[in-house]
């Protein structure tokens, strides 16, 4: 076999070894004697052996769960607190030349920034708006992520635990609170039931017979019961027109 047919099969080995495919969801950066070249694109690219090599990133959305981390708030209260962190490679050469492992340093950055953000934060601020919370974790992180070519997309606290004293202790004042509101509802409708009566009493004060009407209502309302015994007291209006009747009829 001659020299050219072996170069020919050699040439097509190392292009055949040379291959690599890299998917939709990934991004290759390339090196070339060390340095950094550029970042491929998806499909099929040559990486020469010796010369040449590439690292594929990865550019999904990815998820850190962050373990509990104990803190302190800023009123000193000890909380365990742990979160989820939704991020994304939105730069794959920043990702592999400005940090060493990416997703080790998100996840460490984040549990410090999570402690500290808790410890700017009072206990009833934590538990009522962990919304804003989540929020300061996720623009600190995201913005100490950025020259890694990070870009954070959401962070959601999970749990908060408290011990089991200031648990007792919530619910004590959570208690005292829906008693508060109960009294202040019933003082509400005691006062609005005091007016209701207040201009009932004006209006049959107003309509002549009216409170005798009232009065022949309740009696009926109360002989529908025979077990009732009723002591009527008439009222003196009665009283004064059967005196006039008594008196016209002596005339």
């Amino acid at each position: 076999m001659g020299f050219l047919p072996i170069l020919f099969i050699v040439i097509i080995f190392v292009i055949l070894i040379s291959i690599r495919q890299i998917d939709q969801y990934e991004r290759g950066v390339k090196f070339q004697l060390g340095k950094y070249k550029f970042v491929a694109e998806p499909g099929w690219r040559l990486v020469f052996p010796i010369i040449q090599s590439m690292q594929k990133v990865d550019i999904r959305v990815k998820t850190v769960d962050v373990p509990f981390q104990e803190a302190i708030t800023k009123d000193n209260v000890s909380a365990k607190i742990n979160a989820v962190i939704y991020y994304k490679v939105s730069d794959s050469a920043k990702a592999i030349l400005e940090v060493e492992n990416f997703k080790f340093a998100v996840s460490q950055l984040a549990q410090t920034t999570m402690r500290n953000v808790c410890g700017e934060l009072e206990l009833d601020q934590l538990l009522a708006n962990r919304e804003q919370a989540a929020e300061k974790i996720k623009s600190i992180v995201d913005k100490a992520t950025d020259p890694w070519g990070i870009s954070v997309e959401s962070v959601e606290l999970k749990d908060v635990i408290l011990p089991d004293d200031m648990q007792r202790v919530i619910a004590k004042q959570a208690e005292a609170e829906r008693e508060r509101r109960a009294v202040v509802i019933k003082s509400g409708g005691e006062v609005e039931a005091a007016g209701n009566l207040a201009r009932a009493a004006e209006m049959l004060h107003e309509q002549t017979g009216a409170l005798h009407l009232r009065t022949l209502n309740t009696l009926n309302d109360l002989s529908s019961d025979q077990s009732n015994t009723v002591i009527f007291a008439l009222p003196l209006e009665v009283l004064r027109a059967f005196e006039r009747f008594a008196s016209s009829k002596d005339k």
